[in-house]
C-alpha cells in the first residue's frame, strides 16, 4: 500500500512542480517537493522492512 502511495505522491510531486515553474508560482513548487520527500522516507521505509527480514 505504501509503495502505490509513494508513487502516487511522486507523480503528484512532480505534476506541481512542472505547473508551479511553469506558471511563476513559488508555493506549489514547494509543495511538489515537500510530495516528493513524504514518497522518499515512504520508499526508504519499505526497503528498511524488506532489509530487515
Amino acid at each position: 500500500m505504501k509503495k502505490i502511495v509513494a508513487i502516487v505522491l511522486i507523480v503528484l510531486g512532480l505534476a506541481m512542480i512542472v505547473m508551479g515553474i511553469g506558471n511563476f508560482m513559488i508555493p506549489p513548487a514547494f509543495t511538489g517537493i515537500g510530495f516528493i520527500a513524504i514518497a522518499y522516507v515512504f520508499i526508504k521505509e519499505i526497503q528498511h522492512k524488506n532489509f530487515e527480514k
